[in-house]
């Protein structure tokens, strides 16, 4: 997504737009702020992924508009904006997003087919190759990050639940996410900085998951394989 934008940072207008749109999930208040949202959030992220793309590729912007189809929930519309790298060739992913909350950053597989997930396990279980995930995660944590994706409640079946990487083992996705909050440096070029910087210590999970894990194969019968990557928030590209 080229873009000839100067990245500026994320007025306080985004933020406002999504205060609102979380007051008035509706057509008519998205209709009535359009013009908001595309100055002060769809532009910034466009320049801010385009000025990232040589270094990390390029990025897809989620749409505005949620599917509504199949979930109980019919708000018409997303209460962030998104946009991600890595579309399922195993190389995992890079996330961004601006929101009421401000600005947040990840990076992993949210989700995994069956025959990642077998790969995925056998991967933790291995004492070398699990150690070596620990020691990624770890590091993610003292950076801030938080380890996200789907996981069991419990061990899944035949695995020991007192195995010491159990917490890994229960991950059906997994990917690393940090929250920014909304601090006067969103608002400026910095953010660009913190993006950068974010997505640059995401590389070692990414690498793990692409050595030990790899791209989901077409198998009949399971929805996820050869799926895309989703938004850590549930949103479809």
């Amino acid at each position: 997504m080229t873009t000839t934008t100067r990245f500026e940072g994320f007025p306080d207008e985004a933020l406002a737009f999504y205060d609102g749109l979380e007051a008035d999930n509706s057509k008519a208040y998205f209709t009535d702020h359009r013009a908001v949202y595309d100055r002060a959030v769809r532009r910034p992220m466009v320049a801010l992924v385009g000025a990232l793309e040589e270094e990390f590729g390029t990025a897809k912007l989620f749409r505005p508009n949620r599917d509504v189809r199949f979930g109980a929930d019919k708000s018409p519309y997303k209460n962030h904006q998104g946009a991600v790298i890595g579309m399922g060739d195993g190389d995992g992913s890079l996330y961004v997003a601006v929101s009421a909350d401000g600005l947040a950053a990840g990076g992993g597989f949210y989700q995994m087919s069956k025959d990642q997930l077998v790969r995925y396990r056998a991967a933790v279980l291995d004492d070398a190759a699990g150690d070596r995930l620990v020691a990624v995660v770890d590091a993610l944590r003292a950076e801030d990050f938080t380890l996200v994706g789907e996981t069991l409640s419990r061990a899944p079946r035949g695995v020991d639940p007192t195995h010491p990487r159990i917490e890994l083992l229960r991950h059906k996705g997994i990917a690393g996410m940090r929250e920014f909050g909304s601090p006067a440096w969103l608002a400026t070029p910095k953010a660009l900085d913190r993006v950068r910087t974010a997505w640059r210590a995401l590389a070692p999970l990414n690498a793990w998951l692409a050595a030990e894990v790899g791209a989901a194969e077409e198998v009949e019968g399971d929805p996820r394989a050869g799926r895309r990557p989703v938004s850590p928030r549930g949103a479809g590209v």
